[in-house]
């Protein structure tokens, strides 16, 4: 059995997230997005891990993973997976004295080094690895230089990869060579061009919790799926002021102070990626396929300014109406057959799916785009 799985989302609970991220829409959304397994999120939360007791949730075949992130000791995050909410809890009790915020936060604030965040969840039967690990100001690898520098004598079970990497950023980094990669959307929000902008393809016995992570754990990963790079906004070593991008060198000669109006300079995950790389070492790793998500492709077709106008919906509800789900769009359906729905999103997945996009990388902060060839 072929899952797809989102593991990293937030609730209503944590910062700069929708008032809409609740249960149903929640799933409401994996059902049109085509996603099978999502993690909870904030599963850590008491009020969140109260809201998905609610009796008449409608979970549409979808299988909950309790999930969270927790911020450690130098702002470094880490993601968290669960075999239940009892986990959860427990796991709760252990941090609170350690946390001002762990019971109004999504994503509290812990104060403790990734090694004892590590221990008190391997404790309580629980799995972690580092959240978007490349990202600078909170990833492991923006803050250390190896795994054992974080999390010291701790099992590491998986790592997530983060929006501004793919897999060829970390294969050749030879500590990781025996650990898992995930591709997770970080959602802050319900909406379908958020939720499982990147996910990942798992190949289980079963729908059930424990196969699920059994699955992550033992490497049965058949496909990591999300972003070019280049459209993380951390991707390029870039000015945090005035995002003009430099090669390392140069920002090194410059003492990582942009030239032009003094902000600070910010190593992107590219070059981070490259210096902990090992020449001549990588891995084999499934395949990653980098997708734009449907609402993007439309407002790209439709020139609009965002996804949700009244023209993006209709023609996005049309596809899913048509076709079942948006990654059966992204990944399975013939282009030919998009093309006769509308022309120009059926050329635009042939060209992402040949890599054929023109892409603005971001950094420093700010996103990268992305160009679409119609001739």
């Amino acid at each position: 059995m072929i899952l797809n799985a989102d593991f990293h989302i937030h609730s209503l609970f944590s910062m700069a997230a929708s008032k809409d991220m609740r249960p149903q829409k929640l799933l409401d959304s994996c059902v049109i997005k085509g996603i099978d397994v999502i993690g909870s999120g904030d599963a850590i939360h008491p009020k969140w891990r109260q809201m998905w007791d609610d009796p008449d949730i409608n979970y549409h075949g979808v299988t909950i993973i309790p999930t969270a992130e927790v911020e450690g000791k130098g702002k470094v995050h880490h993601l968290i997976l669960m075999k239940d909410f009892d986990t959860a809890e427990n796991i709760y009790s252990e941090m609170t004295p350690f946390s001002r915020n762990i019971s109004t936060g999504g994503r509290p604030h812990v104060a403790l080094t990734g090694e004892r965040i590590a221990e008190i969840v391997h404790n309580n039967g629980g799995y972690i690895g580092p959240a978007h690990a490349f990202t600078p100001w909170t990833g492991m690898y923006g803050k250390f230089e190896s795994i054992t520098e974080c999390y010291g004598s701790e099992v590491v079970d998986f790592l997530e990869l983060g929006l501004s990497a793919d897999t060829s950023y970390a294969a050749g980094i030879e500590e990781l060579k025996e650990i898992p990669f995930l591709s997770n959307s970080d959602a802050h929000s319900p909406a379908v061009n958020k939720i499982a902008r990147e996910f990942n393809r798992i190949k289980v016995s079963s729908n059930s919790v424990k196969d699920i992570i059994s699955a992550v754990l033992n490497n049965r990963i058949v496909l990591n799926a999300g972003f070019f790079p280049e459209e993380g906004k951390y991707n390029r070593t870039a000015c945090t002021r005035c995002f003009r991008q430099f090669s390392a060198l140069k920002a090194e000669s410059f003492n990582w102070k942009c030239p032009d109006d003094g902000g600070a300079i910010k190593r992107g995950v590219h070059d981070r990626a490259k210096y902990l790389s090992k020449e001549g070492f990588t891995t084999k790793r499934p395949d990653y396929v980098h997708i734009i998500p449907l609402g993007e492709i439309i407002k790209n077709v439709l020139k609009t300014s965002s996804p949700n106008t009244k023209g993006c919906l209709k023609l996005y509800a049309e596809f899913i109406r048509e076709f079942d789900n948006e990654i059966n769009v992204l990944l399975n359906v013939d282009p030919c057959e998009l093309s006769e729905l509308n022309a120009e999103v059926g050329l635009a997945v042939e060209k992402f799916r040949s890599n054929e996009i023109i892409l603005h990388p971001g950094g420093g902060g700010m996103y990268g785009n992305f160009e679409i060839p119609y001739r």
